[in-house]
């Protein structure tokens, strides 16, 4: 079973499952209301993309399909100053990876900035819009508190046709950076404050990414936004619960421009999940400081860290699926999401031997210069991976915390005296080792049964402990990197100056680490799962033709499990 089947199976019943979204879309079809479903997403090109926007990706796609409606991508490219063209380049690669598909609807709010220009006019000449010349701060305070109501702007009683005369100077650039602002006329007693004269135009003496020297004034956010989910037809505007509250302007701007029909904004809690960092201010820090070596870090959510890390766009859709959609806002323990790529790997993944921290073992009764091949399956639980042939010779690598020369009760490895299996090939003994002039064990010595061969059917004694090789002989070298979470969990996110509590031990580089042959013809974005290690990814970014680097996705264990559905 694929990990979308399985995400699948979570939706037992039909009727019973949809979530609240789905009801309404459900309900808006049935009545007629709305008759091809289209949804949008719709991000600034500010940054990249992390865990938290995949939900909302994959929830307005997922809907546009399932309804068999339409999907946007709309870059929302109102502000020049933050706006970079790798972000909007990185964003469409992530989505694209994501699965979603919008086809030939990729849009650009900076393409309808006459039309928003038409609107603010509108809107003026309605007498609904008018220009202060309150400066940032001034309007802040003459905006009020959530206890005290607002006070008028001494330019809200221009009349139209200075309005007009003012707006049309912004515009033509005949005003400095603050100088004026438009703002809409609404109410600045409202108990909502975004509701008390918001602004809608700003001016900004910028060339922007798109429409270059052209415009001087870009709209607002939250005028621009629903004139765009206007134009495009959106029928179902789904955003996070911080836009609840800008509900009531958005429904303003369509009412007071006559839009028919209208979108409906619904929104949704955000995927908000444990011991990460999403935000950018923070992300930005992290890469100046290099305490990461970019935005697609390993140690990152962002969607471009999760692909080099090894995540697959199955698991993070499985994650979003089992997540669900509410409006309740609550955390998502980081345990989730490396359970959805366990359940995505174990059956994708060959499981081969890799000797993360290598000591040699010396099989002296094993002829010098020989060597032999084992056929063994490349995933025990899925036969259409197939095999491969792995090299057995006098001389491998083991891990070093698979010896012992004093062990305690219980260890059933190798130490002196002791029998052990090496997995998928033969029985070995411990008869000795050596040490270095600081005591460190180098090599470690054994002998071997060759009547023990794995397959042959031997089955004369038994041994409690089977432990994985290399052959010295055939290895790889290679550069492993294990990942725990940047930020320190016992001691939670922020310290009190509002610091980050970095994890020291975030990033663990393991050089010269010895893998079966097999692994030298891996490439970018291959993954393996590293016997008892976890699972591993080709990091696409630091391999080349003489560096091989391998990322460590999740480890093997895990405590976290789905809750049945009741």
């Amino acid at each position: 079973m694929s990990i979308d089947d399985k995400a699948a199976e979570i939706n037992i019943d039909e009727m019973t499952s949809r979530n609240f979204i789905e009801q309404i879309i459900a309900k808006d079809l049935a009545d007629g209301s709305v008759g091809l479903v289209k949804t949008r997403f719709p991000p600034d090109p500010n940054g990249f993309l992390h865990i938290g926007h995949v939900k909302s990706i994959l929830l307005n796609y997922g809907l546009a399909k399932k309804y068999g409606g339409q999907f946007n991508l709309r870059f929302d490219d109102t502000n020049p100053v933050k706006i970079k063209s790798e972000y909007i380049e990185a964003m469409i690669e992530d989505i694209h990876w994501l699965g979603a598909d919008w086809e030939d609807r990729l849009f650009y709010a900076s393409n309808y900035f006459p039309k928003m220009y038409e609107d603010a006019i509108k809107l003026i000449k309605k007498g609904k819009a008018y220009v202060s010349d309150l400066n940032a701060d001034e309007i802040r305070e003459y905006r009020g508190t959530l206890t005290e109501t607002g006070k008028n702007d001494p330019g809200r009683d221009r009349s139209v046709e200075e309005n007009l005369e003012q707006f049309t100077a912004m515009k033509d650039g005949k005003f400095s950076d603050g100088a004026k602002v438009l703002r809409a006329k609404i109410d600045m007693s409202s108990p909502n404050i975004n509701m008390r004269d918001p602004v809608i135009y700003r001016i900004v003496h910028k060339p922007h990414n798109n429409t270059g020297d052209k415009w001087c004034i870009y709209p607002m956010y939250d005028f621009s936004h629903p004139i765009q989910d206007a134009i495009e037809g959106i029928t179902h505007s789904i955003c996070t619960l911080e836009f609840e509250d800008h509900r009531p302007l958005y429904e303003w701007v369509l009412n007071e421009l006559e839009y028919n029909p209208a979108p409906q904004q619904i929104e949704f809690a955000k995927l908000f999940l444990t011991n990460v960092v999403t935000g950018k201010r923070y992300i930005r820090k992290l890469v100046e400081d290099g305490i990461v070596d970019g935005w697609d870090d390993p140690r990152l959510v962002s969607v471009a860290a999760l692909r080099r890390r090894g995540f697959t766009p199955e698991s993070l859709r499985f994650f979003v699926e089992i997540c669900g959609v509410s409006k309740s806002q609550s955390s998502v323990d980081y345990a989730m999401l490396e359970y959805c790529i366990r359940e995505d790997l174990k059956l994708k993944c060959p499981r081969m031997m890799a000797i993360l921290d290598p000591i040699k073992l010396i099989i002296d009764n094993y002829p010098e210069g020989q060597t032999e091949e084992f056929v063994v399956p490349n995933n025990l639980e899925n036969e259409a991976l197939s095999e491969r042939k792995v090299t057995f010779s006098r001389e491998l690598y083991i891990d070093r915390e698979d010896f012992m020369e004093e062990p305690p009760k219980k260890y059933f490895r190798l130490f002196p005296g002791n029998e052990v299996r090496l997995m998928n090939a033969y029985f070995v003994t411990c008869t000795g080792f050596e040490k270095d002039e600081n005591g460190n064990i180098t090599v470690v010595h054994a002998v071997y049964d060759p009547e023990t061969r794995s397959g042959s059917g031997f089955n004369a004694r038994k041994v409690k402990g089977t432990i994985h090789w290399v052959s010295a002989v055939s290895s790889v070298s290679a550069e492993v990197r294990l990942y725990e979470n940047i930020i320190d969990e016992e001691k939670g996110v922020y310290n009190e100056d509002g610091s980050l509590n970095l994890n020291p031990n975030s990033l663990k580089i393991l050089k010269d680490c010895r893998l079966e042959s097999a692994f030298s013809t891996a490439k970018p974005f291959d993954r393996f799962q590293f016997v008892r290690n976890g699972y591993f990814c080709v990091d696409p970014k630091l391999t080349d033709a003489d560096n091989l680097v391998f990322n460590r996705i999740v480890s093997l264990k895990s405590s976290f499990k789905i809750a049945p559905i009741t």
